[in-house]
């Protein structure tokens, strides 16, 4: 294949968006290269379908950690999108950008020109919110963000038990605060998922000078004399880089494919018979992961979502969506939510995330009849884990331990958070439609009962970050400059979740896509 001005590894939210954005430049030759296929397959752009692929399937793979005790010696385990779009074509499509306090946090901490002020302008630039139009939107950005088409009965029925227990209605969660409870916005438009893949390539694919690769993994990087010169994929195919090559990756697949290449601690990396070339003893260190405890509880009647799929129900709910992209279908059925300070803090530290059926997650045992789930989720999490190489061969799937609720404060902050969302089911609202709880069981009440029951229950929220995290050249744990330069490595950038010094306060996807358009500011500005 012939060489290109900058190669992207990875087709995912940012790396989809810095494609996009970069190859708007006629005279800049972008190729990007994604490990899994296109974004073809209907379920992706039906919001309400997403569960059909999120888990399982050909877009979508699980990363297995190994057991551990605080989990109640479980595995954590992370489904990652393997499709264009990544994690953007295959989640919930919650917009949520976090708190301002986040990315002033980032600069204050070595990531000099990440605070608010900076961010702020890039994700209205980006935005095309068909809601809100005001200092915190923007309304004529590629990334469709809207309110929701649908509003499920028991996802109102919960807002209102929200208000009820005193928590302040909010329309906006990107808006003047983030506390409160409400509906969240979505990246829809016109009823239909806008991943990263459909906002950021599907108006670039005819440009001559953009080349999108497929179904093609990247074992390493090409790195000569201290600089990057391309990439060799799986197959043995070596492909060259004139100016730069980007990981976006994620925060699995980045740091392994730096360690394979020889940037990394220099022990883990010397244990695998890899030369080392910079030793980095940040690579694959710092995991983060917003955890989420459930609370699930019985309907009075068959009113959740529950057997919607099935027929005859099923094909009235798709020719309503054909007709209109209005109806079930059009819900992300995540649909209602809130952030909410428990500890005191001053700002929210728990999310809730409300459905109105059970979870269908892989290793979750099913409930039978009608329910509801909703979680409570630590938004700033102090705990950390690690990825590390299980082998030097591209195919090893990674050592991987979470760390999740490792650190004291974060099962404490849980327990708070779970008292918190299950005297919500004692709100009148919720009392008039739900019955029995049904997890954590009704006999579970004592804090030691709720620590254990926290423990053998939480999963993931699909936010893995943190594993080659952005600080200055003072910080040995600094994997990137904030410029997302890779230190001591000239010609290479990483543009993707895993440079989060921390997990911002909400869902990582809309501040991941930040990150991709960021990057191609960076990689205009060196020329």
């Amino acid at each position: 294949m012939r060489d290109h001005d900058v190669i992207i590894v990875g087709g995912g939210s940012a790396g989809a968006t810095l494609a996009g954005e970069l190859s708007a430049d006629p005279q800049v030759s972008v190729l990007l290269i994604e490990a899994g296929q296109r974004d073809t397959s209907p379920w992706i752009h039906i919001p309400a379908t997403f569960f059909k692929i999120m888990h399982r399937g050909r877009d979508a793979t699980l990363i297995e950690g190994e057991p551990e005790d605080q989990l109640a010696g479980r595995p954590f385990v992370i489904p990652q999108g393997r499709v264009l779009g990544g994690g953007s074509s295959v989640n919930a499509m919650l917009y949520v950008r976090g708190q301002p306090q986040d990315y002033d946090s980032w600069d204050a901490a070595g990531a000099s020109g990440w605070g608010w002020d900076r961010v702020l302008p890039v994700f209205r630039r980006l935005e095309g919110n068909d809601t809100f139009d005001d200092a915190y939107h923007g309304t004529d950005g590629p990334l469709g963000v809207s309110a929701p088409r649908f509003r499920h009965p028991l996802s109102e029925a919960f807002v209102a038990a929200g208000a009820q227990a005193h928590i302040r209605p909010n329309a906006d969660f990107n808006g003047a605060r983030q506390d409160g409870i409400g509906f969240f916005q979505t990246t829809t438009r016109d009823g239909r998922r806008c991943s990263a893949a459909r906002a950021f390539l599907a108006p670039a694919r005819k440009r001559r000078n953009l080349t999108i690769l497929t179904r093609a993994a990247v074992d390493r990087l090409l790195i000569k004399d201290g600089q990057a010169r391309g990439v060799r994929l799986a197959d043995g195919r070596e492909i060259h880089a004139r100016r730069e090559v980007v990981l976006s990756a994620g925060a699995f697949a980045t740091p392994l494919i730096l360690m394979r290449s020889g940037l990394g601690p220099r022990a883990q990396l010397k244990a695998h018979g890899i030369p080392v070339l910079r030793d980095l003893p940040g690579v694959g260190e710092n995991f983060q992961d917003h955890a989420i405890v459930p609370v699930e509880a019985k309907t009075q009647g068959p009113v959740s979502v529950v057997g919607e799929d099935r027929m005859p129900r099923g094909a009235f709910h798709m020719l309503r969506y054909l007709w209109d992209r209005r109806g079930l279908l059009s819900s992300n059925m995540v649909e209602a939510g809130g952030f909410v300070d428990v500890s005191g803090a001053g700002r929210p530290d728990v999310q809730l995330h409300f459905m109105p059926g059970y979870n269908a997650a892989k290793g979750v045992v099913q409930l039978e009849g009608h329910g509801v789930m909703y979680s409570v989720c630590v938004l700033r999490p102090k705990s950390r884990g690690t990825v590390r190489l299980r082998s030097s061969n591209a195919s090893a799937r990674p050592e991987f331990r979470s760390g999740v609720l490792s650190h004291p404060e974060d099962l404490e902050l849980s327990l708070r958070g779970l008292r918190m969302g299950l005297s919500l089911l004692d709100q009148p609202a919720l009392r008039a439609v739900l019955g029995d709880r049904k997890r954590p069981a009704p006999g579970v009440m004592s804090d030691d009962e709720l620590r254990t029951y926290i423990r053998s229950h939480a999963k993931t929220v699909y936010h893995p970050a943190g594993t080659a995290k952005m600080g200055d050249a003072d910080d040995p744990m600094a994997v990137v400059d904030p410029k997302l330069r890779v230190h001591g490595v000239a010609g290479l950038r990483v543009a993707d979740a895993s440079v989060m010094p921390t997990l911002p306060s909400g869902n990582t996807n809309a501040p991941s896509i930040m990150i991709g358009a960021r990057a191609a500011e960076f990689i205009r500005e060196a020329g």
